[in-house]
């Protein structure tokens, strides 16, 4: 079977700088343990630099760490909402939102992203969704799975609104479309955002177990929400010191990994659109992170698209509904598959969709 949803870049024959990750984790200094709420100084400034570096100046003591972007997500709605409020999350989207929401005895309410031949937000629709119990609006940058990167027009608009703004750039640092300039959550005049990142993604490594919080807007609203951010952290600390005293050698030493990621992701888009070319499906546009989104004939549903590729082709998708797709059929591949893999699967599919178009 070709499994073409490969998203653990432990398991996706990824290079890595060994020895510089084996040797950080190693440091007989993690034999004392000192709990900070926020996480150690050294490692909360060493993320502050790489995020600098990526053009996202924001100060260490406005840096909260988290054991995984999801941890954020649980930390940042219990801060911003009491059972029974909302937030607002774009579909489609990453499923784990609602989860995460629901164990926080918090509701998910759903904001549209339309397709024209490119993504974007339907504001209207976004502004209509707001309630007197809307607490957040979550926004992801660039969106998994669609690829769509936030418009500085579409941020300028959330951030009107007056909320909150939780915004999950994870996959920020792997855009796919040469000159596309990149807006980021904290570059505009919203009162309080939360930007959420990892070495999940930033470095991929999901199993060092190290994201943050970077919270920043009007000054005393960000002096409050950390006063308050800081009592839900103490109440975990769940970060292990390990990790705290390795991120910054782990950050310096991603470029490998970053490198590998980029160049694996660019080359299966190619290949996507080459192998793709004059079939019956699309490729929809994408701009950034690690999947890409094809749309199928409706000469089936998409649940059976998926069995067929699976049973006839031994290739393996997503359907689009695991995202909150609003139509369908679509399905879902993972740009960081192995490209042998990703282009014989990719064959498989143009070939099965043409035998059954054909019959049709």
């Amino acid at each position: 079977m070709l499994d073409l949803t490969v998203s653990n870049p432990t398991q996706a024959d990824i290079a890595y700088d060994e020895s510089a990750i084996v040797q950080a984790l190693s440091s007989r200094d993690a034999l004392r343990y000192e709990p900070s709420p926020f996480g150690l100084i050294s490692a909360r400034q060493a993320v502050a630099e790489t995020l600098s570096a990526t053009g996202v100046a924001v100060d260490p003591a406005q840096i909260a760490l988290t054991s995984s972007t999801s941890e954020a997500y649980g930390f940042l709605f219990k801060l911003l909402a009491d059972p029974g409020d909302e937030v607002l999350v774009p579909a489609p989207s990453y499923p784990l939102h609602e989860h995460l929401a629901r164990l926080e005895g918090v509701a998910c309410k759903r904001y549209r992203l339309a397709y024209d031949g490119a993504w974007h937000v339907d504001l209207d629709g976004l502004r209509a969704s707001v309630s007197p119990r809307c607490r957040a609006i979550v926004a992801v940058n660039p969106n998994n799975p669609t690829g769509s990167f936030l418009t500085a027009d579409e941020f300028r608009a959330m951030a009107s609104i007056g909320l909150p703004v939780v915004c999950d750039e994870v996959f920020a640092e792997y855009p796919l479309k040469e000159g596309r300039h990149i807006a980021r959550a904290k570059d505009f005049d919203a009162s309080l955002v939360f930007s959420l990142g990892g070495l999940s993604k930033l470095a991929a490594l999901p199993q060092v177990k190290l994201a943050w919080i970077a919270v920043t807007g009007r000054p005393d609203r960000v002096v409050q929400a950390l006063e308050r951010l800081e009592v839900i952290a103490d109440a975990f600390l769940s970060v292990g010191t390990p990790v705290q005293l390795a991120t910054r050698t782990l950050l310096s030493s991603r470029r490998p990994a970053l490198d590998a990621i980029r160049a694996r992701t660019l080359s299966n888009l190619d290949c996507a659109r080459s192998v793709l070319d004059g079939s019956a499906a699309s490729l929809l546009d994408v701009e950034g992170g690690w999947y890409a989104t094809l749309r199928l004939p409706a000469t089936l549903g998409e649940e059976d698209w998926a069995l067929l590729f699976l049973e006839k082709e031994g290739v393996y998708v997503h359907p689009g509904h695991f995202f909150d797709f609003e139509s369908e059929p679509f399905v879902v591949l993972s740009l960081l598959t192995p490209e042998a893999s990703f282009r014989e699967g990719l064959r498989r599919i143009a070939l099965r969709i043409g035998s059954a178009t054909a019959r049709v």
